[in-house]
Formats: structure tokens, sequence, C-alpha cells
């Protein structure tokens, strides 16, 4: 998944926990990258907990649930359609890279 600001890729952090951050925006599950997360107060775009005013929320099926009280309510609205591979530009060239490095071979026919 994306950043939801500037659509960088997540990647795996070399040690230690990951610097990327997590919230729920119009009750969907968002990345913040750790660019995104400089400079700005980005948690002002997040949703917040209607019970204590958090904004370390989770998303999964069809609840939100609020880590810092506990409190989970009913999504609001539908979710969107996920984006599909081929709504995101550059997904296949960076898929055959990542197939490039761990088979060591050029995945070009």
């Amino acid at each position: 998944m994306p950043c939801y600001r500037c659509g960088a890729r997540q990647t795996d952090p070399d040690r230690g926990p990951s610097p990327w951050r997590r919230g729920v925006r119009a009750d969907r599950q968002v990345l913040i990258c750790p660019g995104c997360q400089r400079g700005r107060d980005w948690a002002r775009e997040l949703d917040h907990c209607t019970t204590c005013g958090a904004t370390m929320l989770v998303c999964r099926l069809g609840e939100v649930e609020c880590r810092a009280c506990g409190q989970v309510r009913a999504v609001e609205r539908a979710p969107e359609t996920p984006v599909s591979p081929s709504d995101s530009p550059g997904l296949s060239e960076e898929v055959a890279a990542a197939l490039s490095r761990l088979l060591g071979s050029d995945p070009t026919p």
C-alpha cells in the first residue's frame, strides 16, 4: 500500500520498527511515509476517535477500532473499490525489478 499523500511505496526497514505510520482517513486504512511525516501536522488529516479523540485507529472488516480506548464503530460508508495493479503507474516495473533481484535474471523476454 503506498503513502496516501505522495504515493511512495513502503519498503522493509533495515532494522527495527518501520518508520511508516498507519492511520484511518475517510474510513479507509492508510499509510504515511517518513517524508510526509516531516514538517507537517499530518495527523490532522486522519480520522479521530469519537470517544477519546486519538488517531490510533485501525480499519478492518467494516469497522474502525481505536487502539487507545478500544471503541469500535461501523464504517460509515461502503469502502471504495481497491486500486487494481493496472491503476498503479510503475508497479509492473517495480515487480519486474524485484523478480530480477530475487532470481538473478533478466525478466525481459
